[in-house]
């Protein structure tokens, strides 16, 4: 999963229609740079320096796997396809929109096109008071001090009035918080454990991850199919009850909800793949008796990928034991899935296909994704 870092950035405006400005700069944020997690109140300062129509100010919080000469980057192209041109002459001018890249981290950078934290914060109300609002606590690393001590300490005297307009983070769009669990499923190399982890930390979820790395059955599975097989089913039916049993029911009182990167049924499908008909009608027995009271996820999300991509993905993960996974296993597996999922009408399942998609590495994909699962919810 792509490491992400918190970056803070100020948000103004005091010419056209300002609130529309802010809101479209919280969108493209969003949709650019990353999940939005906190936005400030907007508060009405006046303009300083310069003789202008008072401002509308505001910061937000946002995470981000950008670096952070590309937040700039990526923030200064907003400005620019919000309508902002920037020009040469010297002194302040009145401006659609100013987007400033205040903390990155806890990083202190330099350079000729760009300072963090930025320069003037410390110095400037109608910054410190709306990052208060969403980052009290927050040290400012060269300062060493907190954006609430700077707030109490600057010598700043300009007004600055809430108004009683909140902008609306754009996440809120997405329908989540209708479900308690969430699982998300697909062939090997779909990428489910990586839209589980980027839902989780979005959205704030409980995510519960198949520990099949423990298993120490699944290497000799792929080397002896055969005689290693039931063996395997059978690990993986104790050691997956006993996690999704103990993961269940550990309520989470700061999570929105569950998110999963399996399913339970998941035996059934590779079980009727990997075991003889005869050990299978057994294996299905034992199945129905241990999971007869598990709770079901309220919606079930289907990752389909087509063989060629998931054996693109599996190659890059690397995993030694998968490397001579067949494509005809691949059919199996995928055939398994949609074959199950038509026998459970009862189910509420979105199958998505991603083949062309690369949800990972792409926001745009990313953020197509979630409104396929959103749309119809």
């Amino acid at each position: 999963m792509t490491s992400t870092n918190t970056v803070y950035i100020a948000l103004g405006s005091n010419k056209g229609h300002k609130l529309e400005y802010l809101q479209a700069a919280v969108d493209a944020i969003y949709k650019n740079v990353g999940a939005v997690k906190r936005i400030s109140k907007v508060y009405k300062t006046p303009a300083i320096g310069f003789d202008g129509d008072d401002f509308y100010n505001a910061c937000l919080q946002a995470e981000t796997d950008l670096s952070p000469k590309k937040v700039l980057k990526t923030v200064l192209d907003i400005e620019k396809q919000l309508g902002r041109v920037r020009s040469k002459k010297d002194g302040y001018q009145s401006r659609e929109i100013d987007l400033d890249v205040l903390l990155y981290a806890n990083e202190i950078i330099e350079t000729k096109t760009l300072t963090i934290p930025h320069p003037q914060l410390h110095h400037r109300k109608f910054v410190l008071q709306p990052l208060h609002d969403i980052a009290a606590d927050v040290l400012h690393p060269v300062q060493n001090k907190t954006i609430s001590e700077l707030l109490n300490e600057c010598e700043d005297n300009s007004v600055i009035e809430p108004i009683k307009i909140w902008l609306k983070n754009p996440a809120k769009q997405f329908a989540f918080g209708n479900y308690n669990y969430i699982a998300i499923e697909g062939n090997i190399g779909a990428g489910k454990t990586s839209l589980a982890n980027m839902i989780a930390q979005d959205f704030n979820a409980k995510r519960i991850l198949e520990r099949f790395a423990d298993n120490a059955f699944l290497p000799k599975f792929y080397k002896e199919p055969e005689r290693y097989a039931f063996t395997l089913e059978m690990s993986f039916l104790a050691d997956r009850y006993q996690q999704i049993s103990d993961d269940l029911s550990q309520l989470d009182l700061f999570k929105n909800f569950m998110v999963s990167d399996y399913d339970v049924n998941k035996s059934l499908i590779f079980s009727k793949v990997t075991l003889p008909e005869d050990e299978f009608r057994l294996y299905r027995k034992l199945f129905y008796q241990v999971y007869k009271d598990i709770a079901k996820p309220d919606l079930y999300i289907y990752l389909y990928q087509n063989t060629k991509r998931l054996q693109e993905n599996i190659k890059k993960r690397g995993r030694n034991f998968e490397k001579d996974i067949q494509d005809d296993y691949l059919d199996k597996i995928n055939t398994g899935y949609l074959e199950f999922l038509r026998s459970q009408p009862e189910m509420n399942v979105k199958i998505i296909d991603i083949s062309d998609r690369d949800f990972v590495k792409s926001r745009a994909d990313y953020l197509w994704l979630l409104n396929e699962i959103n749309n119809g919810v």
